[in-house]
């Protein structure tokens, strides 16, 4: 007997440090930032830039690797105090449940083994959470409900108009109060269970990507292997979500997935991170029919900053793609939808946001039209959207 307790004590202190050791590390390896800061841009970009009075990203998947948000980190690309460096009003923090092995853009299967169980039993989690994805997403939405509240009223979580309207209200005499709303990359998470829908809306869900890279109970993904467009599942998630306020998130969707929707949603939509194939050609980005129906619904489209979506270079390739929506429909369509800490090489971290308004300058954007992308554009969407 003794033995076995020293053997289940060893077990212990290796599991232990296992979760102090190997998320940071498997983090360091999914999350790199290809031009590490500090970044200088010119005076004129700077002094623009600090004219900006709303900054917002669209995309965000900081929750899921086990970071304190509230520290600023040496690894990942964004965190609280890294926001208030780069004066970032508000984020949107995405959650991913579950993710294929393998992943690529093409084609991936359901039954793929999936990378978020190991990564969830090393960091720790409550083994409710290793198997259940509604456990998984619930978990991570507590988690920024805790680093809000850490923040003793300099964070705010944004849940509805009003919680919008305060953030805004309280940064003109503070601008080192943010704002964090929660999104779920992937409605797989609901299990195909609706009544998990009425869960995430209490946990302060606010915008739910229907599918992520593999096919699910909603229906086909844009790397899965149907294209299939909307199930009666579907469907009845959609309604539900346009009942409650929920915001369908087309990122990662089946072209008929997005067609499915904008036939039938009575909320515009969102595309939180996306490019497009005026510039990429890719499964993964929109088409210009698609930037036109959504503009046609009301709806805001994201930007990525990663190569799978923008090419490279990178940031060119972002304004490029800003430019593009831009002529095609209009700027008050555009947004920044970065995809920050979603397992993706970026080509700078939060606090490199100045380059954005730099390469918008330098491709001749007015000051109305970079204001309008670097944040209004989301300021005036919800304001006008949210319940």
């Amino acid at each position: 007997m003794k033995k076995l307790f020293i053997v289940m004590g060893v077990v212990a202190l290796i599991y232990f440090a296992a979760t102090l050791i190997v998320p940071p590390y498997i983090e360091s390896q999914r999350n790199p930032v290809k031009s590490p800061p500090p970044y200088a841009v010119s005076a004129e970009a700077q002094a623009m830039y600090d004219r900006l009075d709303f900054i917002a990203d669209l995309h965000c998947d900081a929750l899921l690797w086990g970071r304190n948000l509230t520290k600023r980190g040496t690894g990942g690309q964004v965190d609280f105090p890294r926001m208030r460096e780069a004066n970032v009003a508000l984020e949107m923090f995405t959650i991913v449940s579950k993710s294929p092995a393998g992943q690529n853009m093409k084609s991936n299967t359901t039954d793929a083994f999936d990378n978020i169980t190991p990564l969830t039993i090393v960091k720790g989690e409550s083994p409710a959470n290793w198997f259940s994805l509604i456990n998984r997403t619930l978990s991570q939405s507590q988690k920024l409900a805790d680093f809000i509240e850490e923040e003793e009223g300099k964070a705010i979580f944004v849940r509805n108009k009003a919680d919008f309207a305060r953030l805004t209200e309280a940064r003109k005499s503070d601008k080192s109060i943010i704002g964090g709303m929660l999104g779920i990359e992937g409605a797989h998470a609901l299990e195909g269970d609706i009544a998990n829908l009425d869960r995430v809306y209490e946990a302060g869900v606010r915008m739910i990507g229907l599918t992520h890279f593999f096919d699910n109970e909603l229906g086909g993904s844009a790397h899965g292997q149907s294209q299939d467009g909307l199930t009666e599942f579907g469907r009845e998630v959609v309604r539900k979500m346009n009942k409650l306020g929920i915001f369908v998130d087309l990122a990662h969707c089946s072209p008929a997935i997005v067609d499915d929707v904008l036939e039938m949603t009575t909320m515009p939509v969102i595309v939180s991170h996306t490019g497009v194939i005026g510039v990429l050609d890719s499964q993964r980005n929109l088409s210009d029919l698609h930037i036109q129906k959504i503009a046609e619904n009301g709806g805001i489209i994201g930007i990525a900053f990663f190569d799978e979506a923008v090419g490279v270079p990178e940031l060119p390739n972002i304004i490029a793609s800003i430019m593009h929506i831009r002529d095609l429909v209009g700027i008050e369509y555009v947004a920044l939808g970065s995809d920050y800490d979603g397992a993706v090489a970026v080509p700078f971290d939060i606090t490199g946001f100045p380059l954005l308004v730099e390469g918008m300058m330098n491709a001749d954007f007015s000051e109305a039209e970079i204001k309008a992308v670097m944040g209004e554009n989301v300021k005036n969407f919800m304001l006008k959207n949210l319940n």
